[in-house]
């Protein structure tokens, strides 16, 4: 019996839509990461990407345990001499929600150009719109 190797012709990519609205941050990062990457597929192979395609709703309903909205510190350097810059999570839910949400799932991913290429297949949005419908996303949920 032959080792079963997956090519792209084996690939089939489906379309999800997660509504964010009261998740927790973490457990729906790392269960996105976890369909990004394709874990959950029989062929997986870690050298390719044959993850799906995930589409998340609601993202500034996203909740946090603890004390993290005021505790958690987000950093930013512009290369200069003093520009170290430090942004509160309470601050970057306020500004960019959807940034904290893509934070999260990229520390999950690979750290290469593999990592990259899963990235591009998250699509986060600010409210329950989303122009992704001619793709006939299924709804996706997580339990807690």
């Amino acid at each position: 019996m032959k080792t079963f190797s997956p090519t792209p012709e084996n690939i089939d990519r489906q379309w999800y839509v997660v509504d964010a609205s009261d998740q927790v941050l973490g457990r729906l990062a790392s269960r996105i990461a976890h369909r990004l990457r394709g874990k959950h597929k029989p062929e997986f192979a870690p050298h390719m990407d044959n993850g799906d395609f995930i589409v998340v709703v609601n993202c500034e309903k996203i909740r946090v345990t603890g004390n993290k909205l005021q505790k958690k510190v987000y950093y930013s350097h512009s290369g200069w001499v003093g520009g170290l810059k430090e942004t509160t999570l309470e601050k970057k839910l306020a500004a960019k929600p959807e940034d904290v949400l893509r934070l999260a799932v990229r520390g999950m991913l690979p750290k290469n150009r593999l990592g990259r290429a899963m990235l591009k297949k998250l699509k986060i949005y600010v409210g329950a719109e989303h122009p992704h419908a001619a793709q006939e996303p299924k709804p996706l949920t997580f339990q807690n």
